[in-house]
């Protein structure tokens, strides 16, 4: 497993419990078990790879659930068309905050905000329920293999304070 910085203390630690890719805009998002990412790329089949900066998005399943339980109904992981789902970690947003996940090292380019067209993949006040609780548009930073159960750290020199 990569660090993000030699001398940073780990803020806190989680694990990967889901993971994503679409090939395309419109295509469900398929569950995988691994993926593998390139630095600077993204991951491999997903249709942001090779965009500039939008590499990879990270949600928790704890703030699936919180807006689950606001919505009345479940939100599966791969519905809100984030890549990779984590448990046990708040997810930074700031740009700038650094986390490794299992082989790679990302840094936060910004806040991944819920999109409309949640409420008809999901249901009505889909959108609303995950305000504030979209996670992280991130970028590849050093690539390698994610897989489910893999480890989730948080640069606790650049990782936010944000309340989970």
């Amino acid at each position: 497993m990569a660090d993000v910085t030699e001398s940073a203390e780990v803020r806190g630690s989680g694990h990967v419990v889901a993971l994503h890719i679409s090939p395309a805009r419109g295509i469900d998002m398929r569950a995988v078990e691994r993926v593998e990412a390139e630095a600077g790329h993204g991951l491999a089949g997903d249709r942001y790879c090779n965009s500039r900066h939008r590499h990879v998005t990270v949600q928790a399943i704890e703030d699936l659930e919180a807006a689950a339980a606001d919505l009345g109904s479940p939100i599966p992981a791969g519905a809100t068309r984030r890549n990779i789902t984590t448990r046990g970690i708040t997810i930074p947003t700031r740009p700038g905050d650094r986390l490794t996940i299992g082989g790679l090292a990302l840094e936060v380019v910004r806040v991944a905000a819920p999109c409309k067209l949640l409420d008809d993949w999901i249901a009505p006040g889909a959108r609303t329920a995950m305000r504030r609780r979209g996670g992280a548009v991130a970028r590849v930073l050093h690539g390698g293999v994610v897989g489910i159960g893999d480890p989730v750290m948080i640069d606790s020199a650049t990782g936010s304070d944000q309340p989970g």
